[in-house]
C-alpha cells in the first residue's frame, strides 16, 4: 500500500499527518507493507519529524491563497502551476493508492494532481470555519473528515464524517515526573505554559514578558516564543533581570516531541486558538486561556475560540484587549481557584476524541483498497 501525504506550513497542519500515518502503519501491521511520501513544504520542522518517522519527502511549491489584497497574491499565482507540475511528477513516480491532505495552501497542487490521476483523496478540516483551500479541494475529495460538528454545512453530506482532530499518542499520556526532570521544575510550584503556535505570537510574548516580575516569584513559566521571537523575548527578559533557564523561567523557540512534556507539566495554558493546539490541551484536560489571533484566515481562530467559550471549556481573551492586568488576573484565578480549574479541565477534555487517528486512518485504508 502506498499513501501520499500533503499539507504542512505550520505545526497545526503538519503534526496531525504524523498521527494518522502512525495509525495507518499500526492498522496495516505485518499484513501489508505501507510506504508513505510527503509532498509539501520543506522546513526544518517537517524534515526532522519526517526523518524520525522514516517518511520520504519531496518539496512542493505552492502559492498561499489569501482572501485579502496583497502584492504577494500576484507572485503566488505563478507558484501554483509550478507546484502542480512538481506534484504530477512525484505522484507519477510514486503512484499512491490514496492521498491524505491535511488542508492549507500546501495541499492544493497535490490534490489537483491526484484528481488528474484519479487517485482517491481524503481531506481533513481542523477548524470550525473551513479554510478556503479545503472548501475548494472538497470538490476533488472522496471523503472529508471534520473536527467539529459545526462544519457540516460547508461540505457535501455524502462525503463527510466527524472524526475530531488527530494528535500524536504521546500527547495524551501525562508523564509529570519526566516533565519535571526535563524542564528542571520545582515540584511544589505550579506551572504556567504559554504557547503561541509554531510561528509564535508577538502580542502574547510582549504581554507575558512584561508580567515576568509578577509571575516568576509565585510560579514556574514555560514560554514557547516561536523561532522568530525567541531572541527578542530572551533579551527583554534579561533586561528585567530574568535569565533563560534560571529562576523558574524556561523559554524555548519551539518544542516538538517535548511539547507533550510541557503540557503534562502545566497547571494552566495560555494559547492561541489553533485547532491542533486546542486538541492537545483538551487531550491533557488542562484549564486554558485562549487568545485567538485577530487576523487569521477566515477568522478561523475566533470561531474555534467561540465554540470553546460557549461550552465553558476555556477562558477567551481578545488580543485587542490583552492588558497585562486582566491576563495576570485570569492566570491567577485559575491557579488559585480549584473549583474553576476543575470545571475548565472537565469541560475542555470533551473536545478530545482519542479515536480520531484511527477513524481517519481506517477511511484512508478503505480508499486505498
Amino acid at each position: 500500500m502506498r499513501i501520499a501525504l500533503t499539507g504542512g506550513g505550520t505545526g497545526g497542519h503538519f503534526f496531525p499527518i504524523i498521527a494518522v500515518a502512525r495509525e495507518i502503519r499500526r492498522i496495516v501491521g505485518e499484513k501489508e507493507e505501507c510506504d508513505f511520501l510527503f509532498l509539501g513544504p520543506s522546513t526544518e520542522m517537517e524534515r526532522d519529524a519526517l526523518a524520525k518517522e522514516d517518511i520520504e519527502q519531496k518539496p512542493i511549491i505552492s502559492g498561499k491563497m489569501r482572501r485579502y489584497f496583497s502584492g504577494l497574491n500576484f507572485l503566488d499565482i505563478f507558484k501554483l502551476p509550478v507546484g502542480l507540475v512538481q506534484a504530477l511528477w512525484h505522484l507519477l513516480a510514486f503512484m499512491p493508492d490514496a492521498v491524505f491532505a491535511k488542508g492549507g495552501y500546501a495541499s492544493v497542487p497535490v490534490v489537483i494532481a491526484a484528481r488528474i490521476y484519479r487517485i482517491p483523496v481524503l481531506i481533513h478540516e481542523s477548524d470550525v470555519m473551513p479554510g478556503l483551500a479545503n472548501q475548494i479541494l472538497s470538490k476533488f475529495a472522496q471523503r472529508i473528515a471534520l473536527s467539529f460538528s459545526g462544519s457540516e454545512s460547508f461540505f457535501p453530506d455524502r462525503k463527510i464524517f466527524l472524526a475530531g482532530n488527530p494528535i500524536r499518542s504521546e500527547f495524551a499520556i501525562a508523564d509529570v515526573p519526566a516533565a519535571q526532570r526535563f524542564f528542571s521544575l520545582e515540584p511544589e510550584k505550579k506551572v504556567v505554559l504559554v504557547m503561541g503556535g509554531s510561528q509564535g505570537a508577538k502580542a502574547i510574548n510582549e504581554a507575558i514578558t512584561h508580567l515576568l516580575p509578577r509571575i516568576l516569584p509565585k510560579w514556574e513559566l514555560i514560554h514557547l516564543t516561536g523561532k522568530n521571537g525567541y531572541e527578542e523575548v530572551v533579551s527583554e527578559a534579561g533586561k528585567l533581570g530574568f535569565k533563560a533557564g534560571r529562576g523558574g523561567y524556561h523559554p524555548f523557540p519551539f518544542l516538538s516531541d517535548e511539547m507533550a512534556l510541557a503540557l503534562a507539566a502545566a497547571d494552566v495554558v495560555v494559547s492561541r486558538a489553533g485547532a491542533n493546539s486546542l486538541s492537545e490541551i483538551a487531550a491533557n484536560a488542562k484549564p486554558a486561556i485562549i487568545i485567538p489571533i485577530d487576523s487569521s484566515a477566515n477568522n478561523h481562530q475566533e470561531q474555534n475560540a467561540f465554540v470553546f467559550s460557549q461550552a465553558g471549556a476555556a477562558i477567551v481573551l481578545e488580543q485587542n484587549n490583552l492588558g497585562e492586568n486582566i491576563l495576570f488576573a485570569k492566570i491567577q484565578e485559575i491557579l488559585e481557584d480549584k473549583e474553576l480549574s476543575f470545571e475548565l479541565s472537565e469541560r475542555i477534555k470533551k473536545f478530545y476524541n482519542p479515536q480520531a487517528p484511527e477513524l481517519i486512518a481506517t477511511e484512508i485504508i478503505q480508499l486505498a483498497r
